[in-house]
């Protein structure tokens, strides 16, 4: 793929995962439809605020046990989509295994800035730090997401309150998202590609499984391989996984699931 010498369209198409996965909007209505009935069915800590906007807020799902690890789940959409709500389903896999969950929201472009959403799942992170085992959640946390949520485990690995993470279809390099549709909303800066992009930065000495799915499209899978590259070359700790046949959308029934690979992997993090 020469980034340089593609279209305006056709590096949109590099990046669009919708289009690329024709039966995403089912898919993505299948998830938000059970993510609605797992909230119903588990109502006692929904919409706990951690900072004043209005995205600002954790759902939690404490296990029986307090000490029990807390699978802390980041909602993708490149940043710019989708709630935190509508993933409530990816954590009943984990939870059926009797471990915490918790998935935080934050303010989408472009109502507030990469920085500015960095800085929330920060905030986020520390208010469970501080408030978590008043709701049943004093275990270590790892920290996982999926896509844009991918990222952000990446680049928040270093929290105090995270000791592992699974970046799941993530994206690590910032730049050439700065040539596509995506800035419309984000209108990423020379700084943020610099500061932001969880491949140029120093690399956490922290487990962090890197996942994708071998029928997504090319940069997120190249994205994550070298991501891994990198953190191998320093020998750091975390598996390279990837999920044979999945799609962008599909990978996350592996997550769903109480005996999908990366539910399984997740247990292995804690």
């Amino acid at each position: 793929m020469n980034w340089g010498m593609m279209s305006k369209a056709e590096r949109d198409a590099a990046y669009n995962n919708s289009d690329a996965v024709k039966n995403s909007a089912q898919l993505n209505e299948a998830r938000i439809a059970l993510s609605a009935e797992f909230r119903r069915k588990h109502p006692e800590h929904l919409d706990l605020k951690y900072g004043p906007r209005e995205r600002n807020t954790w759902d939690l799902f404490p296990a029986k046990d307090p000490n029990a690890p807390c699978f802390v789940f980041i909602h993708g959409g490149y940043w710019q989509r989708n709630r935190a709500a509508e993933f409530a389903s990816l954590i009943g896999g984990i939870y059926a295994h009797g471990w915490s969950a918790a998935l935080p929201g934050y303010t989408l472009a472009p109502d507030a800035s990469l920085t500015e959403i960095v800085a929330e799942i920060h905030a986020a992170l520390d208010w469970l730090a501080a408030n978590g085992a008043r709701h049943g959640i004093a275990g270590k946390g790892i920290l996982w997401g999926w896509s844009a949520g991918g990222h952000l485990p990446a680049q928040s690995l270093g929290h105090p309150r995270v000791s592992a993470g699974l970046a799941v279809s993530g994206v690590f390099e910032l730049g050439p998202i700065r040539d596509t549709y995506l800035n419309d909303k984000l209108r990423l800066t020379e700084d943020e590609l610099v500061k932001l992009s969880p491949l140029r930065l120093p690399m956490v000495n922290k487990p962090l499984a890197i996942t994708y799915g071998t029928a997504e499209l090319p940069p997120l899978v190249g994205d994550s391989r070298r991501l891994h590259e990198a953190r191998s070359a320093q020998h750091l700790p975390g598996p390279l996984i990837p999920v044979a046949g999945a799609d962008h959308f599909t990978i996350t029934h592996e997550l769903r699931d109480a005996d999908g690979i990366l539910t399984r992997q997740l247990m292995l993090l804690a």
